[in-house]
């Protein structure tokens, strides 16, 4: 495998973390670069981490990780995003611009299940793991970090509607991942 496939491969496995930075972005009154640290960390180290995991799993569970991947990622992004509609929609209450432990736990696994099944698939390629594991983790960490910057540009101004649109994103990611699985994308 190349460096360019490599890049396109660290550049899709990126794209759902990117979009959830932009939404925890949105949601944030004010930018801060720790946070934006703190997203990159965690979204480029699960990306990292996953394929990671799924190299060393390797052929011995592939039917079982592939055939749940995508209900266990489109499960943790529809409720994520229905929490996030759900309390944009209140009155008086502070918009979710948590990054304790727990949510971005959650958020990192969510957007990285589908990193697991490309780790498989790179046991199966002979892929050089480490390098390939450090590549897609910095570019994680990197669109990441950027996207926490460009939520928070643009949710100045459109906080409530921004994190509504934050919630449906996600939900939208979650079912593109189920009807990619399922065949039916």
């Amino acid at each position: 495998m190349g460096l360019a496939e490599l890049f396109l491969i660290a550049v899709g496995l990126s794209m759902d973390a990117f979009a959830v930075s932009i939404c925890k972005g949105l949601s944030m009154p004010k930018m801060k670069w720790k946070n934006a640290v703190l997203a990159g960390l965690y979204f480029g180290g699960f990306q990292a981490l996953m394929p990671l995991v799924g190299y060393f799993l390797g052929s011995q569970f592939k039917n079982a990780i592939v055939n749940v991947d995508h209900w266990i990622a489109f499960v943790l992004l529809v409720v994520i995003g229905a929490n996030m509609i759900r309390e944009a929609r209140q009155e008086d209450e502070e918009l979710d611009d948590s990054f304790d432990m727990k949510t971005m736990l959650l958020l990192a696994v969510a957007t990285s299940i589908d990193a697991l099944a490309v780790g498989v698939t790179f046991a199966f390629l002979r892929v050089h793991i480490v390098p390939a594991v450090l590549f897609i983790g910095i570019v994680t960490f990197c669109f990441s970090a950027a996207g926490i910057k460009i939520g928070n540009v643009f949710g100045a101004k459109f906080r409530s509607k921004a994190e509504i649109a934050g919630g449906v994103i996600l939900i939208l990611i979650g079912a593109k991942i189920l009807l990619e699985h399922l065949g039916l994308l």
